[in-house]
């Protein structure tokens, strides 16, 4: 199975797993068509699933691809502040300098180092914002010399907020929910996924997925690990019922 991108990044997959390699499911490829769409109209994204079916993984590897050097990502605690926001995103452009004690002299400076030059600016685990956060990248995004994309990415809950009100909700050009792996798809991307899975019979990867998994990528990529570790465990060259009996063992429940 060919990957949705080249340039793969070990840091890229949950545990930064060895041998993971970016496959093509459905939802992959239509956020690589989004993402470069956003970025030709210079508009907004919103980009939300629950977690682990790989919002931020997905993100991360295209935009490598589009736009390697003008993308920032803005990062923040749970449930952040107006002045967060402006901190975190004062920290990722790489500005100089004291940083500002009002807001408007913040947003003032902000809005000088977004003119002019054109970026991606991603915000990540945006469940966490409140409609007055996102009135603050409304501000930055419909100033007329401004030149930045906007990728929110987060759970329902980033969906919810904008779509509830209607500035907002109206100022987004795409949205894309991502869902959990079709059975299907674990039949196929699982098996390319990683070696561990190369020669494991489709019957045991629905198996996996009915017990465990349950189409969760992130949930994949534990099991992965835990069955690499099982095949030295145990001296064992492929997994088999046995390995993913001590896998089950150690997950403690199901999501």
């Amino acid at each position: 199975m060919e990957r949705i991108w080249s340039n793969d990044e070990p840091d890229d997959h949950h545990m930064r797993l060895p041998g993971a390699r970016s496959v093509v499911t459905g939802d992959a490829l239509i956020t690589k068509e989004n993402l470069a769409q956003v970025i030709k109209l210079q508009g907004r994204l919103c980009l939300y699933g629950e977690a682990g079916v790989g919002k931020t993984f997905l993100t991360r590897g295209v935009l490598r691809e589009l736009a390697p050097v003008s993308t920032f990502w803005v990062r923040f605690r749970a449930h952040p502040y107006l002045r967060d926001i402006r901190e975190a995103l004062f920290e990722s452009l790489g500005m100089a300098g004291p940083v500002p004690r009002r807001a408007g002299q913040f947003d003032r400076l902000i809005l000088q180092q977004l003119r002019g030059e054109f970026r991606v600016l991603v915000c990540d685990e945006a469940q966490w914002l409140s409609a007055e956060c996102f009135e603050l990248w409304r501000f930055l995004w419909d100033d007329r010399e401004t030149k930045i994309v906007l990728v929110f990415v987060g759970g329902h809950n980033c969906y919810k907020v904008l779509r509830s009100k209607p500035m907002l909700a109206s100022r987004v050009t795409i949205w894309q929910e991502l869902q959990r792996l079709s059975r299907e798809e674990v039949a196929t991307v699982i098996s390319a996924f990683h070696p561990v899975w190369a020669q494991v019979d489709p019957a045991d990867l629905a198996f996996v997925d009915t017990r465990a998994a349950h189409g969760n990528f992130r949930m994949w990529v534990t099991i992965t690990c835990l069955a690499v570790e099982a095949l030295t465990l145990f001296d064992q060259p492929r997994v088999d019922r046995k390995v993913l009996e001590w896998v089950f063992s150690k997950l403690g429940g199901s999501p």
